[in-house]
C-alpha cells in the first residue's frame, strides 16, 4: 500500500516537472528570442541595384538638322536587333519618311512655282526694256527731225523760227528724259530679277537639303561593334515603333567594351555617404556565383525622380576593375557601396534597440535568471547591424523582443550620458504598442516591432525601404 503511494506521487511530480518544462520552452520559443551581442570586423555599406552599360560608346544618330524643316520626331521603321555586331557602313535603322515626303513635295512645288516666277520676270523685264529702248531711237529720230525743219526755216518769219526752235528743244527735252527712265528702268528690273532669282536659288537649296536628310532615314554604322539600343527620356529603349526627338536624334550606340560602368541611383538620405573613390563590391545577377570589384567615379549633384517612384535619387556611376568577355550591356547588378569598414566593435541587430520619449536608446539584456534594461550609446549602422559603443559587452545575451513583465522596468542609465539626452515630456502611450520607432545615427528611422510576434512576416522597416526582413542569429537552443 505504501508503494503505490509513493509511486503515484513520483508519477505525479514528474507529470508537473514535464509540464512546467514544455510550457516553458513553449512560452520563451513564441516571444523570448535572444541573440549573442558579436565583436569583430563591422562593415558600413550602402547596398543598390544597378545596370551595366559601356563607359564610353559611339553613337549613331539620325538625322541632325530636323529642326530646320519643322520635324519634332521621327519613327523609327526598322532597326536591326540588339546586340547585333554591325561593320563600318553597314544598314542599321531606317525612319518613317511620311513627314519628310510630304515637305518634299511641298518643297518641289515651291521650286516649280519659284522657277516659274523667274521665267515670267525674264520675259516681262526683256520686254520693258526693248520697248524703252525703241522709245528712244525713235526720240532721237524725231530730234534730226526737228533739226532739219529749223534748218529749213531760215527764210521763214521770225515766229515760224522760234516755233521750230521750240519744237526742236522740247524733243531733245523728251530725248534726255527717256534716257534717264530707261537707266532706272534698267536698274529696277535688275532688281526684279534678283529677287525672282534669290527665291529660286533659295527654293532650290531648301529641296537639294530635304534630298540630303532623306538620304540620312537610312542609318549607317559609324564604326565597327555590337549594337546596343538607346534609352529613351522614360527609361525604356528606343526600338522599332519608338520615336527620336529632333533634340536629340541618337537611335543606338556601339559600346567600347573594354571599360564597364554600373549606372546606379542612391536614395537622398544615402546618398550624402558616397564619395568618389569608394570601393564598391558589385555582383551580376547573371553570373550569381563571379564577384567584381569597383570604385565610384562619379556623384550627381543633382537629384531626380524616376518613373514610376515619388522618391528623389541621385546617380551614381560605379567604374568595374578588368575586363571580362561575359559583360554585357543592361546586365543587372547588385552593387555594395563600402562606407568604411572598423576592426574589433561590438554590434548587435537593429531588433534590439529600443527607445523611449526619442532621447533614450536601450536593451534588453540577460544577466542570468533575471533581464536589465540597460542604456546604450549606438554608432554607425548598416542595413542590418548597429555598433554597441557603451552599455554592452561582447557575448552578452540580448532580448530581440519585450519580455514579458520588463517592459515597464527602470532603465539603467549610462553615466556617460549624462547632460547630452534630450529628454522630452513623457506622453501616454498604449499598454502594449505594436511598434516602435528608433532613429539612427544616419539620420534614417527604423519601425520594430515591440513584441518580436511580427519578426519575419514584413512588419520590421526602415523609413523609405520596402518591407525588408533582416536576417538574425538564434541562440544555441535555437530560441
Amino acid at each position: 500500500m505504501k508503494r503505490n503511494v509513493i509511486i503515484t506521487v513520483a508519477a505525479v511530480l514528474v507529470l508537473l516537472v514535464v509540464y512546467f518544462v514544455v510550457k516553458g520552452n513553449r512560452d520563451k520559443g513564441v516571444s523570448d528570442i535572444l541573440v549573442d551581442a558579436n565583436q569583430g570586423k563591422f562593415q558600413v555599406d550602402v547596398e543598390t541595384t544597378g545596370e551595366l552599360e559601356a563607359k564610353n560608346s559611339v553613337v549613331i544618330y539620325g538625322p541632325r538638322n530636323l529642326r530646320e524643316f519643322r520635324i519634332g520626331q521621327v519613327k523609327i521603321d526598322k532597326i536591326v536587333e540588339e546586340g547585333t555586331e554591325v561593320r563600318k557602313g553597314e544598314w542599321v535603322a531606317t525612319l518613317d519618311r511620311s513627314d519628310l515626303m510630304n515637305k518634299l513635295l511641298d518643297a518641289q512645288l515651291e521650286v516649280e512655282t519659284e522657277q516659274s516666277k523667274f521665267t515670267q520676270t525674264k520675259l516681262d523685264t526683256a520686254l520693258q526694256m526693248r520697248q524703252a529702248r525703241d522709245e528712244l531711237i525713235n526720240l532721237k529720230y524725231d530730234i534730226e527731225e526737228k533739226q532739219i525743219i529749223l534748218d529749213q526755216s531760215k527764210f521763214e518769219p521770225p515766229a515760224t523760227i522760234k516755233q521750230n526752235e521750240i519744237n526742236l528743244e522740247k524733243s531733245k527735252r523728251a530725248y534726255k528724259q527717256a534716257s534717264e527712265n530707261y537707266d532706272i528702268k534698267r536698274r529696277q528690273n535688275i532688281a526684279k530679277m534678283q529677287e525672282v532669282n534669290t527665291n529660286l536659288r533659295k527654293a532650290e537649296k531648301e529641296l537639294d537639303a530635304l534630298n540630303n536628310v532623306m538620304s540620312e532615314f537610312n542609318i549607317i554604322a559609324p564604326e565597327d561593334g555590337m549594337l546596343i539600343y538607346r534609352k529613351g527620356w522614360d527609361g525604356k529603349p528606343i526600338k522599332e515603333g519608338s520615336a527620336i526627338s529632333a533634340w536629340d536624334p541618337g537611335v543606338a550606340t556601339l559600346p567600347d567594351l573594354s571599360v564597364m560602368i554600373s549606372k546606379t541611383y542612391v536614395n537622398e538620405v544615402d546618398v550624402r555617404k558616397i564619395k568618389i573613390g569608394q570601393k564598391v563590391e558589385v555582383g551580376l545577377d547573371a553570373f550569381p556565383d563571379k564577384k567584381l570589384t569597383g570604385r565610384v567615379i562619379k556623384v550627381a549633384n543633382v537629384g531626380e525622380q524616376r518613373p514610376n517612384s515619388d522618391a528623389k535619387v541621385f546617380e551614381v556611376d560605379i567604374q568595374i576593375d578588368g575586363r571580362d568577355d561575359l559583360y554585357r550591356p543592361s546586365m543587372t547588378t547588385s552593387n555594395k557601396i563600402i562606407i568604411s569598414q572598423k576592426d574589433s566593435v561590438i554590434y548587435i541587430p537593429l531588433e534590439c534597440l529600443h527607445s523611449k520619449n526619442d532621447s533614450i536608446t536601450y536593451v534588453y539584456k540577460k544577466e542570468g535568471l533575471s533581464v536589465k534594461k540597460q542604456e546604450v550609446e549606438i554608432g554607425e549602422n548598416n542595413m542590418n547591424d548597429v555598433i554597441i559603443l557603451k552599455g554592452v559587452s561582447a557575448a552578452d545575451r540580448l532580448y530581440l523582443s519585450i519580455p514579458d513583465g520588463y517592459e515597464d522596468a527602470e532603465i539603467s542609465l549610462l553615466p556617460e550620458l549624462n547632460g547630452k539626452r534630450n529628454i522630452k515630456k513623457q506622453e501616454p502611450v498604449e499598454d502594449k504598442p505594436k511598434e516602435k520607432t528608433i532613429t539612427l545615427p544616419d539620420g534614417r528611422v527604423i519601425t520594430v516591432p515591440a513584441d518580436g510576434q511580427g519578426r519575419g512576416k514584413g512588419m520590421w522597416n526602415r523609413k523609405g525601404d520596402k518591407n525588408d526582413s533582416p536576417k538574425v542569429k538564434a541562440d544555441s537552443t535555437g530560441k
